[in-house]
């Protein structure tokens, strides 16, 4: 997992890359709809590949990512917030009040090996 922090960054085991602001830890998100069950499936290029049971109609599909991240992470909903790519498979997700290096270990601890 690689954590930037302005210019710096640090190798933490998979491929995520982090990247910390004042307002919490960002990454990106690979998102597929209509799958059989929600899950985290994987990195690709840099993205979390993350299933969805949603339909990626009305929003659906973004509240169940915020809903599963928030699981995840353990944080509340509010703090999961998509800050780019609301229409699109290819998110950006930004964890407020989050440290990159605590987002980097509940991803790491999550992903199948």
């Amino acid at each position: 997992m690689n954590i930037r922090d302005s210019s710096r960054k640090l190798d933490v085991g998979a491929d995520v890359t982090i990247t910390e602001s004042s307002g919490g830890a960002r990454f990106a998100v690979r998102v597929t709809p209509r799958a059989g069950r929600s899950g985290v499936t994987g990195v690709r290029d840099g993205a979390l590949l993350v299933r969805l049971a949603a339909p990626p109609v009305e929003g659906a599909a973004n509240e169940a990512l915020v809903v599963l991240l928030a699981g995840l992470l353990d944080c509340p909903k509010r703090a999961v917030e998509i800050v780019a790519g609301h229409r699109s498979r290819d998110k950006r997700v930004r964890i407020a009040g989050a440290q990159a290096r605590d987002v980097a270990a509940r991803l790491s601890a999550i992903l199948p090996a």
